[in-house]
């Protein structure tokens, strides 16, 4: 979720400083260029007032009043001054078009031009004050046009030709630090997305992972509220309540079948010695009896079973740095006995590098869980077969791998197997109740543990255990998980 409500906030963001980007620097080459725009208008007003009077010129001789010879000669010398000092065309240019005066002296409007209009615009009695825009990849030039009038006419037209490289270098150089700020503003927008974007999804990743610790065992688990939206603290309240509920419910229920199993093991233990008894005052050999007395084992080792498995999941966890190569030995000699009597053997392999491997571990669960695979192991391995036991340690944790040479299970068994009662179809002739895995998968859980199930080639059933190397929190007591990010 967070991966989709970033991107989404930082292309919104994105967006609108884009929307707010390009009108701003629309804007500021407007500026620019109406800055040079305004200044010249005042520089043909100058030149128009000089010019004023410059106008005693037959038009159709081009002779010029002896009268005026000073003032044109003024003008012509402040327009070659301003010409040689901006670089700037500039000239006075009669109705005709023939000019009065003009820098340089050989400079003429050209038709069909920007410079053209500018010119036939003024004739009409108007200032150029809004030329079209220039951007900085174009290399024009800026025309501006002021008509000189008198006794209400125009009489003639003041015509200036700017090169806009000194413009366009300001409109980029104001464009890259418009850039500059954009960049900027982004990326304290990205920065105030990360925060906005953890500070909303605070709450789902501790729910995540406490709904997560929960799913694997850990029922003490809950959500301390720290942070995020009104609404997620309110699903954070309902799910610590939902968590309670569920953890009292399974409390009763594991109560019950402890209680229900320890109650039934009296009456149960003297029905079976009511039943040897009777057995005794049976003749040799009768089925009826030995099956009564056979099926009320099994219901006692059901009972035992279920009672082991209510109290390793209501038992806590003593964990400790434990040396779990020699655990695994003495777990392996302790079944020898029973393998010896089954025809089986087991094999323990120390690990490849030699030496204790340590793991953080109840001692004592661990060998619970470790003597419910071995016994399921043994049980299904045929006579003159070998159990396999190896010790690993793998990066953060350590698997005990215990591998039989039985039939194996298929995917759907697989997929099945460490289900309380449930036993494979083809396996319902060997003695067990079905709770073993069970039994072992509870107590390794307590721990931070785990089970795992796969193939041994080319037949058999691969058991792992793995405990963690490091120290871990004990799950006895109830734990908070609670983000450490502060808030936004």
């Amino acid at each position: 979720m967070r991966s989709r409500l970033l991107p989404l906030l930082i292309v919104l963001m994105a967006g609108v400083l884009l929307a707010l980007g390009f009108p701003l620097a629309a804007s500021q080459a407007a500026a620019q260029q109406q800055r040079v725009v305004v200044d010249r208008i005042d520089d043909t007003t100058r030149f128009a007032a000089l010019a004023q009077f410059v106008t005693a010129r037959d038009e159709a001789t081009g002779a010029v009043d002896p009268a005026d010879d000073e003032r044109l000669h003024t003008l012509k010398t402040e327009l070659a001054r301003y010409q040689q000092l901006y670089g700037i065309k500039a000239g006075v240019f009669y109705r005709t078009g023939a000019a009065m005066a003009a820098a340089p002296a050989t400079w003429e409007i050209p038709p069909r031009s920007e410079l053209y209009d500018s010119f036939y615009s003024a004739l009409l009695g108007r200032r150029a004050h809004n030329p079209r825009q220039v951007w900085p990849w174009q290399s024009r030039t800026l025309a501006i046009s002021s008509p000189i009038v008198r006794d209400g006419d125009v009489v003639a037209v003041v015509v200036t030709d700017s090169p806009t490289g000194a413009l366009r270098s300001r409109i980029l150089h104001g464009w890259l630090l418009l850039a500059a700020g954009e960049l900027a503003a982004m990326a304290i927008a990205v920065l105030l997305a990360v925060r906005l974007t953890g500070w909303v999804m605070l709450p789902v990743a501790t729910l995540d992972r406490v709904t997560h610790d929960i799913a694997t065992g850990r029922m003490k688990s809950r959500v301390e509220a720290a942070g995020g939206p009104p609404e997620l603290r309110r699903l954070v309240r309902s799910f610590n309540e939902m968590a309670d509920n569920v953890e009292a419910v399974l409390d009763q229920q594991r109560a019950f079948v402890a209680d229900a199993s320890h109650q039934l093991r009296n009456p149960l233990s003297a029905l079976l010695l009511r039943i040897e008894l009777l057995g005794l005052e049976l003749p040799d050999g009768h089925t009826e009896a030995e099956s009564v007395k056979e099926e009320g084992h099994r219901l006692a080792q059901v009972l035992d079973d279920l009672l082991g498995l209510a109290v390793a999941e209501n038992s806590g966890s003593h964990l400790a740095a434990t040396d779990i190569t020699e655990l695994v030995r003495v777990r392996t000699l302790a079944w020898q006995a029973v393998a010896d009597r089954a025809g089986t053997a087991v094999d323990f392999a120390e690990p490849s590098r030699g030496g204790a491997v340590t793991g953080w571990a109840d001692a004592v669960a661990l060998s619970s869980a470790l003597d419910a695979v071995l016994d399921n192991a043994i049980k299904f391995t045929p006579a003159g077969e070998t159990v396999s036991v190896r010790v690993a340690a793998d990066g953060d944790s350590v698997a005990i791998t215990v591998a039989d040479s039985g039939p194996g299970l298929n995917d759907d068994e697989l997929a099945r197997i460490g289900d309380r009662f449930w036993r494979s179809a083809r396996h319902q002739n060997v003695h067990g109740s079905g709770l073993g895995l069970s039994i072992a998968h509870a107590l390794l859980s307590q721990g931070g543990g785990a089970v795992a199930y796969g193939r041994r080639e080319p037949h058999g059933l691969e058991v792992t255990l793995t405990v963690p190397r490091a120290s871990a929190p004990a799950r006895d007591g109830r734990t908070f998980s609670r983000p450490d990010s502060p808030k936004v």
